[in-house]
């Protein structure tokens, strides 16, 4: 697969392409090249029109990551995005002070109204939630329950197999292929008639790896024959992929799919749990009755302001390239076998237990993500800045021995 080059932010090439300048008030076009300097020395305001300046942007960096370093071990566990939330976030949670968080308050329907917009949805195919997690747990109290089966790619993302068992059903693990993706011909031989509820996560966490779209679409379209499918895409947001795309179309086609999106990762509102399920309104009507919690009015207004700020999520984007790219190519450099990733985190084998990683990189000021059975020797490292990837690169060769030949 072929992936789109990074190109390093420049501040006048951002004021240009955003139309900030072009578009706005200044007109870069009839203007001397002597001039331009000046004209672009005084700061920016964070925020322009709902969108985040590459001044705003630039300056939280510099805060985010004095305020990483000063809180202790640098978070690379948990793949978050290491920017946290927009400024323009920030500004719509300081202009929720000027409202009363009420039971029914506007913000959710109003966050749901904006979400169906730009997913392409009339609003009855969608269901605001407390985070991605919730709809997991959600759909598996909805189609799990009472000894329903589960169908499920391992290791995936644990939240929907794990929930599902706690609830009694049973789940089919299928292992991943030789490149660690979902092996689709396996879980096609084992989805038989009895099984309730097939769940699919592309990108995959932990691999990071991505399903083939024509492939993966035949798949889940022949499946949703049988069972319902919940495809999880919650590293949609980082994939820069041209031949990816989204199985959304499925649902909008009227087949048995649920689509399953947050805004803990690109957006950095994990703290505020705001997640979304898209599928056909009568899907949507099974599950309203199995929501366990509700989003708050808190997240949905920072939320409604980040899906808008294409800005932002261009820059954490572009962010998250540059600094995969470090991380890859220093685990290259120990030729490491590594998992071809598509999302905010890389995967790849230390030859040794992941445990004495975790301990011999916390001690380096980093903290890694844990070990996922069968993959107990496979290190997931999370995406922080470039900054900090350069410096996780530049420790990694005293920690993770390179490979010997053959390896």
């Amino acid at each position: 697969m072929t992936t789109r080059a990074f190109n390093p932010l420049s501040r006048r090439q951002w004021l240009k392409s955003s139309g900030l300048v072009a578009g706005g008030a200044i007109a870069t076009q009839s203007l001397s090249p002597a001039l331009l300097p000046a004209l672009e020395a005084p700061a920016a305001p964070a925020v322009v029109n709902g969108q985040t300046t590459l001044d705003g942007f630039l300056a939280l960096e510099r805060e985010i990551e004095a305020m990483r370093r000063a809180d202790g071990p640098i978070r690379l566990a948990s793949n978050e995005n290491p920017y946290g939330m927009a400024p323009s976030a920030k500004q719509a949670i300081n202009d929720m002070w000027k409202e009363h968080a009420w039971y029914g308050a506007a913000a959710v329907p109003e966050l749901r109204k904006i979400y169906a917009k730009q997913m392409g949805v009339p609003e009855d195919y969608v269901l605001v939630t407390a985070g991605s997690g919730d709809v997991l747990s959600i759909v598996a109290l909805a189609y799990a329950m009472q000894g329903g089966e589960v169908l499920t790619p391992w290791p995936t993302y644990e939240g929907l197999p794990r929930y599902a068992e706690a609830l009694g059903a049973r789940v089919h693990k299928v292992a991943l292929d030789g490149d660690l993706a979902h092996d689709l011909e396996a879980m096609e031989r084992r989805h038989v008639q009895s099984v309730d509820l097939v769940f699919v996560c592309n990108p995959n966490n932990p691999t990071g790896t991505l399903t083939d779209s024509a492939k993966l679409r035949a798949f889940v379209s022949n499946a949703s024959r049988k069972s319902v499918v919940l495809v999880d895409e919650a590293y949609h947001d980082f994939v820069i992929d041209p031949g990816y795309t989204s199985m959304i179309d499925l649902v909008k086609a009227g087949e048995n799919v649920i689509i399953s999106r947050t805004a803990s990762k690109i957006h950095g509102l994990a703290g505020l749990r705001t997640g979304f399920a898209i599928a056909r309104p009568d899907i949507i009507a099974r599950l309203q009755p199995c929501v366990t919690s509700f989003p708050g009015v808190f997240g949905a207004r920072a939320a409604a302001a980040s899906l808008q700020d294409t800005a932002y999520q261009n820059m954490c984007r572009d962010r998250n390239s540059e600094g995969r790219a470090i991380m890859q190519t220093a685990v290259k450099a120990l030729g490491r076998r590594m998992t071809s990733s598509h999302t905010n985190f890389v995967f790849f084998d230390t030859g040794m237990p992941v445990e004495k990683v975790q301990e011999a990189m916390l001690t380096k000021g980093f903290l890694i993500g844990r070990a996922f059975p069968p993959y107990t020797t496979w290190a997931r490292i999370s995406i922080g800045t470039p900054d900090e990837m350069k410096r996780v690169a530049a420790v990694l060769p005293e920690i993770v021995k390179p490979a010997t030949t053959g390896q």
